[in-house]
């Protein structure tokens, strides 16, 4: 598992003269490795520093404290010890002692690699040789190994069955949070287990109704309620997004609908190795302009992986051309603050010759 990812990662390195390396950005970490930390309650009081993976002569190494859970990882790990009740919390040094020592035992020439952004100042020594290499790997995740693409595809199956649950318990007299908990509920049950969720449950009578976390709002005839959900099964996010009614949509509403599901056929059709992002985003926004309704604010749609937002993000600036094996959500969207609205969302797999949906959730009109 994940070696063609650290393959990848070691010819980079190679090429650009580095010899030793730190990676400390959760995502890197959780590309290279598989391991994600858990997310219910943050990092924990004793943790001393983030998960770090330590790379030297083309082996990746995770360094984590001892009561994470790394049983099943194919990768070398060391643990140092956190928690104790005979003198002060250590893990902070401890961790330190590990790395430094990885640092120091290499030539004093030696280039050291440091995702400085999410490397605490602490851990390097301050004779190390160290170079910036923050999102030197960012765009090989871009395109996904097999092993990846199948941890996708099970996300994604995790977030069909939250939708169907999530469109049952919609009604009038139902909470955002009611709706919500359906959702994670469902998911968790076919999973078996815990699982992170994420993103938007919101009524249509909000002031901001593009997107937010779920209340104690009710919904009541004539409204709408937009679920955008996400789920991170084996290190992967999922993403997709539809919009549900409380009882007989409005015609202003299914007229909406409509040219929102259009919309999202239309980028699908656009979908092919070559196009660049930003041609992909100003052609979805046109067609949303064309139908006469005003353009959303947020981007058309982005990669997704180990994060829940990645390259290639399309959006207007963005110039990255599309590549077999990208994985794409796609999201246009009509809002009408305090009124109206709604957003479908799909996941593409890009192709040699097009696009391959990955999301199977049901966002038609009821």
């Amino acid at each position: 598992m994940h070696t063609e990812q650290q393959q990848r990662a070691h010819t980079l390195l190679r090429s650009r003269g580095i010899d030793h390396a730190l990676f400390a950005n959760p995502y890197t970490v959780t590309w290279l490795t598989g391991f994600t930390p858990p997310l219910q309650h943050g990092a924990g009081p004793f943790v001393g520093g983030p998960p770090v993976v330590w790379y030297e002569a083309g082996e990746f190494m995770l360094i984590v404290i001892d009561f994470y859970d790394t049983a099943g990882l194919t990768i070398p790990v060391v643990h140092y010890p956190g928690n104790t009740v005979d003198r002060p919390i250590p893990s902070a040094d401890n961790l330190a002692k590990i790395v430094r020592d990885f640092v120091s035992r290499g030539p004093s020439a030696a280039k050291l690699g440091a995702e400085m952004r999410h490397l605490p100042a602490f851990l390097l020594p301050p004779e190390a040789n160290s170079v910036a290499i923050d999102g030197w790997l960012d765009p090989l995740r871009m395109v996904k190994t097999a092993e990846e693409l199948e941890a996708l595809r099970r996300a994604f199956a995790l977030t069909d069955l939250a939708h169907a649950a999530a469109r049952r318990a919609t009604g009038v007299g139902a909470r955002e949070i009611e709706v919500w908990t359906a959702a994670h509920s469902a998911a968790q049950q076919a999973a078996g287990g815990h699982l992170p969720f994420g993103n938007d449950c919101v009524v249509s009578y909000r002031q901001n109704n593009i997107g937010g976390l779920p209340g104690d709002l009710a919904l009541h005839p004539g409204d709408s309620l937009m679920v955008d959900l996400s789920v991170r099964a084996d290190g992967y996010w999922s993403d997709s997004c539809a919009t549900y009614y409380a009882a007989e949509p409005s015609e202003k509403q299914k007229a909406m609908h409509r040219v929102a599901m259009q919309a999202l056929e239309f980028a699908i059709s656009l979908i092919k190795p070559g196009v660049r992002a930003s041609e992909i985003d100003r052609k979805v926004r046109g067609f949303i302009a064309e139908a006469g309704y005003p353009v959303y604010p947020h981007h058309t749609g982005h990669g997704i992986g180990v994060s829940t937002h990645e390259e290639p993000r399309i959006v207007p600036y963005n110039s990255i051309p599309l590549e077999p094996g990208m994985v794409i959500m796609l999201e246009p969207g009509i809002y009408f603050p305090q009124e109206a609205a709604v957003r479908l969302e799909d996941a593409v797999l890009v192709t040699s010759d097009g696009a391959v949906v990955l999301t199977h959730h049901d966002k038609s009109l009821p």
